[in-house]
């Protein structure tokens, strides 16, 4: 017997608004109404997202993140869309030959990275 994914669950203070800022990462809608305890996300393709309402702060790293590979633009226009959404800059790990990653935090302060494009990587390779 094996497992598989059933959802990702975000720890978050207000599900609602977390969740409409990782919908339009996604392009996808939120399952849910304001106020929810949980809120769902169903990215095309990806694990199921579940967002659920805790009291406590987040005061550590995360020791589980999410990689984001943009599928239409390259990195840079996708960290500058996605702080343009709410995201917070980190730290930039690009490398000069164009790889690496940069750390974004969503708006309560959950890192995730923000990988080359599969064309980017094609164009450096």
């Amino acid at each position: 017997m094996t497992a598989r994914f059933h959802n990702i669950c975000v720890d978050c203070h207000d599900p609602y608004a977390l969740a409409g800022f990782w919908a339009q990462v996604f392009g996808c809608l939120r399952e849910a109404r304001p106020g929810d305890s949980e809120v769902i996300l169903r990215p095309e393709g990806d694990p199921v997202l579940l967002f659920l309402a805790v009291p406590e702060d987040k005061v550590v790293k995360n020791r589980l993140h999410l990689d984001l590979e943009p599928t239409d633009r390259t990195r840079a226009q996708e960290v500058a869309r996605l702080i343009e959404i709410g995201a917070r800059h980190v730290a930039d790990h690009t490398r000069p030959d164009g790889s690496g990653w940069v750390v974004l935090a969503d708006p309560e302060g959950n890192e995730f990275c923000v990988l080359r494009s599969a064309a980017e990587r094609l164009q450096r390779d």
